[in-house]
């Protein structure tokens, strides 16, 4: 009987025991994270230490096919991921990408695939792809759920050609447009920035592990943490200049949220230096508060060369070595090369005793997680019969984000929207009026339609269109690769001009199309590789354009383009009507056309404050209460106010409603008010609501965006508006950087931007 007693559990614990050894990393019942795991137990230190570090893939593609001979040569242990530099055929992309997956699957000791990586700031990086509204003109939009719906359309056009991570998106906050990557950003407020960030987090991932495993969505790469949008002098890279705690509040807020509620799967660090530390070297920053604080259990990406600048540039590291060792420990898993590979020391560095293998252990194990999660054990290769790319759906939805992202600056008079039966003929003028502005990180040639094709199509059977150039921004055509580029000649530029002017004379009005290019406004990645300014004035002779067809005295719309806000004065002063389009993806002629002659109304609002003067920065809307005083014979309001934004109707708000005076902290109340469409055409108005903590125990902004909603109302038609006012829109660093909500007043702010405000009220919080 005793020995019947100790056989049973002897068999169950055999049992047991036999379970855990057949245990397979291939096995797709189990979970990712115990996948990695049994996979990670079987690396060797130079198969791990593969998987970290990105090979500059030309050595292994050569036209269009993949040199296996290379391959086996180079990447005897694998590698982690892949970027393609194969910018062709959709299909012969797809095509490339499955000829290197099958090398490192059926050629490699252990079979593991690569991650593919690709841009997708505002479409993927590649020919024939769908471009949408760069994201500083998408922020204008406020629409979160458009977002998600063109950011599912880029993550399934780069995942059907076998990409499985995008550098996107861009959460940084664009607090200073001296800076050539303003761009990128959504907007300069940090509330917007969240929930578009959010959005966009949700299109590339989908929003279960069963859509990131469809084939249709990806792996999202937050970027830049943190504090890339506001650098000393709005000078790429340069350190961030803001306080920790604005650090804190704002730069790093977006991210959290995108982490938090969006479970996203990388995080990319920036080049910058806060409180004395490159961020791919500052423990605090990605483990600390990254990891540890926030929950983050994804995998953390270095931007290009950041690694080997802790050596290069920055003085951190001796050595590459060095540098790999800082960036590791640090928290950095993946390293994408520029310069020199340090992340392939590793191996030489853990058998010296130079680095604890539990820091190489921890990035595998991080990296190898989310290549479970993505699928790519189970359908390593894509079907290159199904790759999707710029279909009519997707040209529609660019369309649709590019009407919603048009501002309105400026209508006087109502000259807008223009008759189309009372014109004979209409001018359009101007240096990016013809050629199609994408905007940066799209491939070469751009393809879309130019604001002159969108009016001429427009025009067909209707009116004459004339076209000048009226100058140049650029005298080499506008590059987001080129280098050194320069100013037009002057002389040439008073030729265009005088082309301009009678070009004008012959036409009943004119359609100014000014602005920046991508050659002008890009990422400043060299000295020979500029993108950041020092002045936000019209580049060029465009001021002395602007005054030559003004002079006409013919009626002027002016629609700029680029990547930043400008100092616009001589537009505000001169011009009756004024748009701000930034740039508006592949269908913008055909949505500037639609909104200029009243098919669609304008709803779009201005992301982010339109400057009188460069000397104005640092210069945003929820500054502290002390950045008030006026300079000397100048203002120190801005331009157009963040928000800003007119429609072909008008809105009325009233009967503002509170259902609690006081409330307990940790407790929401429900703010409502009445939004009616006075005019006589139907139009969408983006409703703003802003708070402001009275008295603190710190400073605290004259006012912060807390919600926003965007509604369509019918000639006349009314609409109850009701916002929830949580706590999480309460909470701020004290005194000690504890997250706190405060007791004291909030003042309620609700209107049509932050310098319209339509309705206000006082709130309690008591403890």
């Amino acid at each position: 009987m005793k020995n019947r007693r100790l056989i049973l559990p002897l068999c169950l614990m055999a049992l047991f025991m036999s379970a855990c050894v057949t245990k397979d990393y291939k096995d797709p019942s189990l979970p990712p994270e115990e996948r990695a795991r049994l996979l990670l137990s079987q690396m060797t230190l130079e198969e791990k230490a593969a998987q970290l570090y990105r090979v500059a893939e030309q050595t292994f593609v050569v036209d269009n096919d993949v040199n296996v001979d290379s391959l086996k040569r180079y990447l005897p242990h694998g590698t982690g991921i892949v970027y393609l530099k194969m910018y062709g055929d959709p299909k012969e992309y797809a095509q490339c990408a499955n000829e290197y997956q099958r090398y490192l699957v059926e050629n490699t000791r252990l079979g593991i695939p690569a991650l593919f990586g690709g841009e997708g700031l505002h479409g993927f990086m590649a020919q024939e792809s769908t471009y949408f509204p760069q994201a500083i003109a998408l922020g204008c939009s406020f629409d979160p759920e458009l977002a998600e719906r063109v950011y599912s359309a880029v993550a399934l056009e780069m995942r059907s050609r076998g990409v499985t991570q995008v550098l996107s998106p861009v959460v940084d906050l664009a607090r200073d447009p001296r800076w050539g990557r303003t761009e990128e950003c959504f907007s300069e407020d940090p509330y917007l920035v969240s929930r578009m960030g959010l959005a966009a987090v949700r299109g590339f991932q989908g929003r279960t592990p069963e859509d990131l495993k469809s084939g249709k969505h990806l792996i999202a790469t937050l970027k830049h943490f943190v504090g890339h949008g506001q650098p000393e002098g709005g000078r790429n890279i340069a350190p961030v200049a803001s306080s920790m705690r604005e650090v804190r509040e704002m730069h790093m807020y977006p991210f959290e949220v995108c982490v938090k509620d969006g479970n996203v799967l990388s995080v990319m660090a920036s080049y910058n230096d806060l409180n004395g530390i490159q961020n791919h070297a500052n423990k605090w920053l990605l483990t600390d508060v990254l990891c540890e604080e926030w929950g983050f259990n994804g995998y953390i990406t270095a931007d290009a060369g950041g690694v080997d600048e802790l050596f290069m540039l920055q003085g951190l590291a001796a050595n590459e070595e060095e540098a790999a060792k800082r960036a590791i420990e640090a928290g950095i898993d993946l390293e994408l090369v520029r310069h020199v590979t340090t992340f392939n020391r590793i191996p030489d560095m853990v058998r010296s005793g130079k680095l604890d293998e539990k820091y190489l252990d921890r990035a595998v194990l991080r990296f190898l997680t989310q290549k479970f999660k993505v699928g790519i054990f189970e359908n390593p290769y894509v079907d290159t019969s199904k790759v999707v790319y710029n279909t009519d759906e997707h040209k529609k939805l660019a369309l649709e984000a590019a009407q919603k992202s048009l501002v309105l600056l400026k209508n006087e008079g109502n000259l807008l929207p223009l008759d189309a039966k009372k014109l004979n003929s209409l001018a359009v003028i101007g240096p990016n009026a013809a050629g199609v502005h994408l905007g940066g990180y799209t491939s070469d040639p751009h393809v879309g339609v130019s604001i002159l094709e969108g009016i001429q199509e427009y025009a067909e059977g209707r009116f004459k269109v004339n076209y000048a150039e009226g100058c140049k921004i650029t005298k080499q055509t506008p590059s987001f690769w080129g280098d050194n580029e320069t100013p037009n000649d002057k002389a040439a530029d008073a030729k265009l001009i005088a082309e301009a002017v009678e070009c004008a004379r012959r036409s009943d009005m004119v359609v100014l199309v000014l602005g920046d290019n991508v050659s002008t406004c890009r990422e400043a990645w060299a000295e020979t590789h500029r993108g950041d300014r020092d002045d936000l004035n019209l580049l060029g002779a465009q001021n002395e354009l602007v005054e030559k067809i003004v002079a006409l005295n013919k009626p002027v719309v002016a629609l700029v383009l680029g990547g930043r806000p400008l100092s616009i004065n001589i537009l505000k002063e001169n011009v009756p009507a004024i748009f701000q389009g930034f740039y508006l993806g592949q269908e913008g002629g055909h949505a500037f056309a639609d909104v200029l002659f009243g098919e669609v109304s304008p709803s779009g609002k201005l992301s982010v404050s339109m400057p009188r003067n460069v000397g104005q920065y640092p210069f945003y809307y929820n500054h502290k209460p002390s950045l008030m005083r006026s300079y000397l014979w100048s203002e120190t309001s801005p331009l157009y106010p963040f928000g800003h934004g007119l429609s072909y109707t008008s809105f009325d708000y009233a009967d503002l409603k509170i259902d609690k005076r006081e409330i307990i902290e940790g407790d929401s109340l429900t703010v409502s008010f009445m939004l009616k469409n006075v005019g006589v055409r139907e139009g969408t108005e983006i409703v703003q609501l802003y708070l402001h903590d009275k008295v603190a125990s710190v400073t605290r902004p004259v006012m912060e965006l807390k919600d926003f909603k965007r509604v369509t109302l019918a000639p006349q038609e009314k609409k109850m508006v009701t916002f929830t006012i949580t706590p999480d829109k309460l909470v701020m660093y004290d005194i000690d950087m504890q997250r706190v909500i405060e007791a004291g007043d909030f003042e309620l702010m609700i209107g049509a931007s932050a310098e319209d405000i339509r309705l206000k009220d006082v709130f309690t919080v008591k403890k």
